[in-house]
């Protein structure tokens, strides 16, 4: 993708107001923050477009275990939205506003995706097991028993005891459990690790 001065212009929200919100509604990313995010990525992406090694170097998600790879890979094709190998500004802005600002049910659509690794739209505990493994090395968590907590999910969720989640299970079980989805919130995201990345960047600028 060529970064033209007028794709530029609009990818940053233009006009620069402040608080214009480039994605749309009160809780969207604001024309700043995508500044922010867009002078980061023109910095280490000067084509406007995103490598999977760019894209973890981007997020300081460099040196880890093979199953944090796997995750990280997975990320990186969710976010290729058009599957095109490589992620452009526009693609790459829309995941960040999901994972910072986006509204709990499309997080909970999105966490779907992420955690159906093989795409054949349900989640077996493997996949659940793996996904949230992988997690804990990124965050550098160790306090939930990968294990303990997939078993509580399907416990709560898997409704037809099927060994296999649903998207319509996963969604309608976490709802209805507000401790199980707090948990989910806090434990299957990147958000922490955007916020703390874009933290840097606005105290730079």
């Amino acid at each position: 993708m060529k970064i033209t001065p007028k794709r530029k212009l609009l990818i940053q929200g233009i006009p620069m107001g402040g608080k214009e919100s480039v994605a749309g509604g009160p809780t969207a990313i604001t024309a700043v923050e995508t500044h922010v995010w867009f002078k980061r990525f023109m910095t280490e992406c000067p084509s406007g477009l995103q490598t999977l090694h760019e894209f973890k170097a981007l997020l300081g998600l460099q040196g880890l275990n093979q199953r944090a790879n796997q995750y990280v890979d997975q990320l990186f094709n969710i976010f290729d939205k058009n599957k095109d190998g490589f992620i452009d500004f526009l693609e790459f802005i829309a995941a960040v506003n999901l994972v910072i600002r986006g509204k709990m049910d499309q997080k909970l659509k999105w966490y779907f995706k992420l955690y159906d690794a093989d795409g054949n739209g349900s989640i077996d505990r493997k996949e659940l097991l793996n996904i949230f493994t992988a997690i804990q090395a990124i965050n550098g968590q160790n306090t939930l028993n990968p294990q303990e907590f997939a078993n509580l999910i399907f416990e709560k969720t898997d409704t037809n005891n099927d060994g296999e989640l649903t998207l319509e299970e996963f969604i309608s079980g976490l709802e209805k459990d507000p401790h199980l989805l707090e948990m989910i919130s806090k434990s299957f995201d990147l958000s922490n690790v955007l916020k703390i990345i874009q933290h840097e960047r606005e105290q730079d600028t």
